[in-house]
């Protein structure tokens, strides 16, 4: 089971609808346009289709649910932590938020993958200060480096390697 937890309006729950669309379950939407979302009240459980017989469970929590995050971490393998890079305020809570949730012993041999969203917007934290947030949490970061028009393509590029990343930690 993969884990995938942040704060409110990181972009949790258009991350699972991206990966859904990646893996073929959902051919309805299109990759060029953000499909409509509302903010998750509980958990939202996407099984992530990869290849013919890998699958991927992914089960999200909502952010308001922090509190209680620790009663889902039993069967978790990875977790996915996301973050909203355009928010410094959101940003150095986060932070905390992570590591408090680092400290819990049930996650001793989980992987770790931080979520970098939102890079492109206007207060964006440049990359060496991104890392030097999360450089003490071991886990590994990947952020959605845009430049101009083609920021949709790299995206893509982001979402694909955060779901290639995933599959490799938490099989």
């Amino acid at each position: 089971m993969c884990l995938l937890v942040g704060p409110p309006g990181v972009g949790k729950t258009l991350l699972l609808k991206r990966l859904q669309f990646l893996s073929g379950k959902d051919k309805l939407g299109d990759m060029e346009e953000a499909p409509a979302t509302i903010p998750t009240v509980g958990t939202n459980l996407v099984n992530v289709q990869v290849g013919k017989k890998t699958e991927l469970t992914v089960r999200e929590l909502g952010g308001s649910m922090g509190p209680i995050w620790h009663s889902y971490y039993k069967d978790c393998k990875l977790l996915l932590f996301m973050v909203d890079a355009s928010n410094a305020a959101q940003l150095s809570a986060s932070t905390i938020q992570l590591l408090t949730t680092l400290t819990d012993d049930r996650l001793e041999d989980v992987s770790v993958l931080i979520l970098l969203n939102k890079v492109y917007g206007p207060a964006i934290i440049h990359g060496s200060h991104r890392a030097e947030k999360f450089d003490e949490t071991g886990g590994h970061c990947l952020s959605c480096q845009t430049e101009g028009h083609s920021s949709r393509n790299k995206c893509q590029r982001g979402t694909r390697s955060g779901r290639d990343y995933s599959l490799a930690q938490g099989q």
